[in-house]
């Protein structure tokens, strides 16, 4: 018998990304919604975070979660699936009704399991894949509301990683005051890490040149100059994160001067530079500037063979997850192969427009070879 947990994050954290997988992941969303299924909850709506075989689950709602139900959605709608724009309608709906706070501009973090109580902390890395989400539902709906809601985001995000010296704060009050001291006594914890997560500023770069393409393609822009933010954020996150103890690799986290504090190497942190710098590298090549495109095209294929010769497990397959600084696989924060995401994308997003999202794009055959 299998005893792992049905979990949002493995429905939805791994996205299809082409025809075929687009059937298989999308088929696994579709069937999440349907009374009975493990992870939707029947009686209060939403999805659990985590269901075991014996039928527990855990405790709570989360942003985070339910955001990449959204973004699993949009992948069954593209694949042409039964139920999927049902499923897509129902997890729109609840993400606008229990997270999406209109006023702020931003998604609430965790509710409790029947959504009667907000917890009081608000996050960032759950508006960051509200934002993957919202630029997937823009895309498969055709509502540029979707993208208002993400530049409202973005817009935030920008501010204050430009008030930190480009480092992104991970960590709120619930009036949205940055608490950059939370988990100081447990810097390593796996969603709430105190300090800077460098990945994170990778990440969204990454997504603020996907939000850029995006506004473009439809006439609307930002009051935020998301190229030039990108292009902060990735230079902030390489030079504190890439090389930062004598090893190559990027450090997990830092503190708010930069000096690493957490040392591991993720393999998410390395996927995302790749998938950062080819963006970069797009970008540049669209605005004709020769010499970033030719930076960013010399990172890309350092990491890549970075991330061959220490990552890439050439035996058993898939990555090493957590790499010790030493870059011998580890598993302190991190431990086993959950998660396809990241390094599935790697496989794509070089060869994919900015615009418009992945499962749109591959569905509309832009795949490059």
């Amino acid at each position: 018998m299998d005893h792992r947990p049905h979990g949002a994050r493995l429905l939805a954290r791994h996205p299809a990304r082409h025809p075929g997988s687009t059937r298989r992941r999308a088929g696994r969303a579709r069937r999440a919604r349907r009374p009975g299924r493990p992870l939707r909850d029947v009686e209060h709506g939403g999805w659990y975070g985590t269901v075991l075989p014996d039928g527990t689950h855990s405790e709570g709602k989360e942003a985070y979660q339910h955001a990449f139900v959204v973004l699993a959605a949009t992948s069954a709608v593209r694949a042409g699936l039964d139920g999927a724009r049902e499923l897509l309608d129902e997890a729109t709906r609840v993400y606008l009704e229990r997270f999406w706070d209109d006023d702020a501009g931003l998604a609430v973090d965790t509710w409790d399991t029947a959504f009667t109580t907000l917890d009081p902390y608000r996050g960032v890395n759950a508006n960051m894949h509200s934002v993957e989400a919202m630029l997937a539902a823009a895309d498969v709906t055709g509502d540029p509301a979707w993208l208002r809601r993400a530049a409202r985001i973005a817009e935030f995000v920008v501010g204050q990683a430009k008030s930190h010296d480009w480092r992104i704060p991970e960590h709120f009050g619930p009036d949205w005051v940055p608490d950059l001291e939370l988990n100081r006594d447990r810097p390593d914890d796996p969603f709430k890490p105190y300090g800077a997560t460098v990945g994170h500023g990778l990440e969204w770069a990454r997504l603020l040149l996907h939000l850029e393409a995006a506004l473009d393609g439809v006439g609307l822009s930002s009051s935020a100059d998301l190229h030039l933010a990108a292009a902060a954020l990735f230079d902030r996150a390489v030079a504190d994160g890439w090389d930062a103890d004598g090893a190559p690799g990027f450090v997990y986290t830092t503190d708010w001067e930069g000096k690493p504090v957490v040392r591991q190497r993720m393999h998410w942190v390395v996927a995302e530079a790749v998938n950062t710098a080819a963006a970069l590298q797009a970008r540049a090549v669209r605005a004709g500037d020769e010499t970033a495109a030719d930076r960013y095209a010399d990172l890309y294929a350092r990491w890549w063979d970075y991330a061959d010769r220490h990552v890439l497990d050439h035996e058993h397959g898939s990555w090493f997850h957590e790499l010790d600084p030493s870059n011998a696989p580890a598993g302190t924060v991190w431990p086993g192969k959950a998660d396809l995401y990241h390094a599935f994308q790697t496989t794509l997003v070089p060869r994919l427009p900015l615009a418009p999202s992945m499962a749109t794009a591959v569905a509309e055959g832009l795949l490059r070879p």
